[in-house]
C-alpha cells in the first residue's frame, strides 16, 4: 500500500498487520519449544519428587489427617507427572527420568509438621514458575493444562497449611 500527498513521493508501508499471525513465538514474546521443553522437565522432575515425598509420608503417617492429606497429594502429584511427560511427547521431546533434589531434602525433615511445611515450599515454588510461564504458553491444550496445575497446586497448599498447623 503507497500514500502520498501532491508532489511528495509514493511512501512505501511495513508488511499488514495480518502478517502477525504468522509470526515467530518467540518473536511474538511467548516461550519457543527448547524453553518449554526444559521448564516443563524441570516441573516434572519437581513432580516426581513431590509424589515420592508424599508417598513415603502417607506411609509413614499410617492413617488420620496426615495420611490422608499426602495421599490426595500424592494423587495429584503423579497426575500432573503423567500430564507433564504427554505434554513433553507431545512437543516431541523425551521426557526426563530424574527426580528433583526435593525428595532427598523433604525426607530427612523428621518432623511431619515441618516436613508439610517444607512440602508447601515445594508446591510454592511449582506456582510461582507457572504464574511466570503460563503468559507465555501460546499452545492452547498446553496452557489449559498447566493453568490447571496451578489450581491444583494453589488448593494442596491451602489444604497442606490447614493440616500443618494440627499436624502431632
Amino acid at each position: 500500500m503507497t500514500g502520498s500527498t501532491e508532489g511528495d513521493p509514493p511512501v512505501e508501508f511495513s508488511s499488514p498487520v495480518c502478517g502477525m499471525k504468522d509470526a515467530d513465538d518467540v518473536y511474538m514474546g511467548y516461550a519457543g519449544k527448547d524453553e518449554l521443553v526444559a521448564f516443563l522437565n524441570s516441573l516434572l522432575e519437581a513432580e516426581r519428587a513431590g509424589a515420592k515425598v508424599t508417598l513415603e509420608s502417607a506411609r509413614e503417617a499410617g492413617s488420620g489427617p496426615i495420611a490422608e492429606l499426602m495421599q490426595t497429594i500424592q494423587h495429584d502429584e503423579a497426575h500432573w507427572a503423567g500430564m507433564l511427560a504427554r505434554q513433553l511427547k507431545v512437543l516431541g521431546a523425551t521426557p526426563s527420568s530424574a527426580t528433583g533434589s526435593f525428595h532427598g531434602k523433604a525426607m530427612a525433615i523428621a518432623d511431619m509438621g515441618e516436613r508439610i511445611t517444607f512440602l508447601n515450599r515445594g508446591q510454592g515454588w511449582v506456582v510461582r514458575k507457572l504464574r511466570e510461564m503460563l503468559p507465555r504458553v501460546r499452545a492452547d491444550a498446553l496452557h489449559a493444562d498447566l493453568a490447571e496445575m496451578l489450581r491444583s497446586h494453589e488448593a494442596n497448599i491451602a489444604r497442606a497449611s490447614e493440616v500443618a498447623g494440627k499436624a502431632p
